[in-house]
């Protein structure tokens, strides 16, 4: 009975680590949740095989393999892919052509891909730009695009 005193501690400690983790809304990439189940799979090992020791180390060799293998993985599903940009953002660097006249302060449409887009004329861009003409997306601010 005293042999697995310690490996319901791991399962009492990794079930607290997993409600707490629940509880926190996974901020912590379920890091907590993980950890918490690598301590209870280790002390039901322990139990099944009434042994301290052969409970410690499944939970310990559990989280390690968490930790250098699994946790990485985990990681870069978890995470947005911030290198291909999304909404607005995605029309920057594109081209199009002028529907209606823009001009240094007065705004007018252009045509990039299949959507139609107010513009405004870029402070640096010279010469007012006429209908037919090609443009490159700036910047995008609401639903104005800054062209050049």
């Amino acid at each position: 009975m005293k042999e697995n005193f310690w490996n319901w501690m791991l399962i009492g400690l990794g079930g607290i680590m997993v409600v707490v983790e629940l509880l926190l809304g996974a901020v912590t990439g379920f890091d907590l949740a993980l950890m918490g189940a690598s301590l209870v799979a280790g002390g039901a090992v322990g139990i099944y095989f009434a042994s301290t020791k052969v409970g410690l180390l499944a939970s310990a060799t559990l989280a390690v393999l968490y930790v250098f293998f699994v946790r990485r993985k985990l990681r870069e599903r978890l995470t947005p892919k911030s290198s291909s940009p999304s909404n607005v953002d995605a029309i920057v660097g594109r081209t199009g052509v002028v529907l209606q006249r823009l001009a240094v302060h007065d705004a007018g449409r252009v045509k990039v891909g299949d959507e139609e887009w107010r513009a405004v004329l870029a402070a640096d861009a010279g010469d007012a730009r006429e209908p037919g003409q090609q443009i490159t997306v700036v910047s995008a601010e609401g639903v104005t695009l800054t062209v050049r």
